[in-house]
């Protein structure tokens, strides 16, 4: 059995109980990279101490794509996010559509995208890109889903932000295809892996419903590692996922959700032997 995937697993949403040094430092020594949300919440020193390895934070902490004020905002913003990022060795700094308040709603809400927001956030992408440039960091783009968790959130669905990273297509903005958004949202899931696959930064997992580990809904993620092998994805695999019950039981069905058999891993991407 081997592991063609960097695995990393939200540190928030795991022992919560527990500090954030010693949460970091639990997946470090169980051999998973970890991920952040929202910095501030968080000791810089004690990030630092755990020897940990970040994966992904937000990469801002207000701002919008779609008008003028929220684009400078977003961009001041993740322009201090990036000196933090750099300062922990984050791979990804995440973005959204809009920033996000309480419970994960929009701070403002967007229930209909005109063609204008669509220009002004492609524009507002590509100055991130060369911020991105500037700072020698990567910035992804995260879909959410709409129906459960990010009601009115502009630029959700994976299509959106397919569309926007790819027509920006720059070295420095990348996809964060999160499946368990995409899973509510779009379903089709291995194609929009495909579909998405020049522009992955990291790809993030939970099951649907509940957003627990793998295993414990609908989503066959032994299959979807299976194709992400098959089509030639190597990058990160990020679990965003609570536990349904124990934290271990949790990452190791998420490890085994991802481990791939020698006889899979010694296959070309065309299939043969």
């Amino acid at each position: 059995m081997d592991q063609p995937f960097t695995l990393a697993a939200c540190a928030e949403m795991l022992w919560c109980d527990r500090p954030i040094e010693w949460r970091c430092e639990q997946l470090k020594d169980l051999g998973f990279q970890v991920g952040l949300w929202n910095w501030p919440d968080h000791d810089l020193d004690a990030l630092e101490r755990s020897g940990a390895t970040f994966s992904i934070m937000n990469g801002y902490l207000t701002g919008r794509l779609a008008d003028d004020e929220g684009a400078d905002t977003l961009l001041r913003s993740a322009r201090d996010t990036a000196q933090v990022g750099r300062r922990l060795g984050v791979s990804h700094l995440n973005l959204h559509g809009t920033g996000l308040g309480e419970g994960g709603l929009p701070a403002q809400p967007c229930e209909t995208v005109t063609g204008r927001m669509w220009l002004k956030a492609r524009d507002t992408l590509s100055r991130i890109a060369d911020l991105a440039e500037e700072l020698d960091v990567v910035f992804t783009l995260e879909n959410l889903n709409l129906p459960v968790d990010h009601p009115g959130t502009p630029f959700g669905r994976a299509e959106d932000t397919l569309a926007l990273v790819s027509f920006v297509n720059h070295p420095r903005l990348k996809l964060n295809l999160d499946l368990y958004h995409a899973q509510i949202g779009e379903g089709n899931l291995i194609e929009t892996c495909r579909a998405c696959l020049p522009w992955i930064g990291e790809i993030q997992v939970a099951d649907v419903p509940g957003r627990c580990e793998p295993g414990t809904g609908e989503i066959n993620y032994s299959v979807i590692a299976h194709a992400l092998f098959d089509m030639g994805y190597r990058g990160p695999v990020g679990m965003e996922a609570f536990a349904k019950d124990d934290p271990l039981q949790a990452l190791e069905a998420f490890r085994a959700a991802f481990t791939l058999e020698d006889k899979d891993l010694s296959r070309d991407e065309t299939g043969t032997s």
